[in-house]
């Protein structure tokens, strides 16, 4: 069950090709995923990414767009703590092993640019490791992963937290870090001052319960 729910996954993949695959299984394990997730209503556009990995190799726009998260509408508040950590798988394809990672993204709510380089762990990277090589022992007759899967949380207050999946497609905390204000604004000042559009859900749901500082 784990490796079809994987697979199925892996066909979601935004822009990925099959002439993109290669068959050799080796190349394909050195694979691995870069994601995004935000709090509940607390709406990210990341604008930028880039990796280096343990070799000293720079990867560039290695991701952006939209985040990861949702706007239940249960009347409760949500936005506290990240939530449920998922996301849509996006290859970086070229690079060993994360060392850092950069991101510059849009707080919508807050209406500020962040920018930040996080620095992978060696632990994050023995569980990256794991996860392409060995089962879940809950479910060991099922294959181990074909790609390790990296997930940043960005928040307001220019708060990034990085989780990497185990073995069983579990999450892990394994970075935080604290972001700087971009001073050139949203898309580097060429956007004039303008944000990407915040929903009226979010809206509702600030004006009522706010944003929570220090919950994540």
């Amino acid at each position: 069950m784990r490796a079809l729910i994987f697979l199925l996954g892996v066909w979601l993949v935004a822009g990925c090709q099959a002439s993109d695959i290669p068959s050799n299984s080796e190349l394909t394990r050195k694979w691995w995923s870069l994601s995004f997730n935000q709090p509940n209503y607390m709406k990210v556009w990341v604008e930028d990414s880039q990796v280096e990995d343990i070799n000293g190799k720079l990867l560039r726009r290695t991701g952006g767009g939209t985040a990861a998260g949702n706007e239940p509408e249960d009347g409760t508040e949500s936005a506290r703590g990240w939530g449920q950590i998922t996301g849509g798988i996006r290859e970086v394809v070229g690079a060993d092993l994360p060392k850092r990672i950069y991101v510059r993204w849009q707080s919508v709510v807050e209406s500020k640019t962040y920018r930040v380089w996080i620095d992978i762990p060696e632990k994050a990277r023995e569980i990256m490791r794991a996860t392409v090589n060995d089962p879940c022992p809950e479910e060991p007759n099922e294959p181990a992963g074909t790609i390790a899967l990296v997930y940043v949380g960005l928040a307001p207050g220019g708060i990034a937290q990085v989780w990497v999946s185990d073995k069983c497609m579990k999450a892990v905390k394994v970075a935080r870090a604290q972001a700087e204000i971009e001073p050139l604004g949203p898309h580097l000042g060429k956007s004039g001052g303008n944000y990407y559009p915040q929903s009226e859900n979010s809206k509702r749901y600030i004006e009522q319960f706010g944003i929570p500082y220090g919950s994540w």
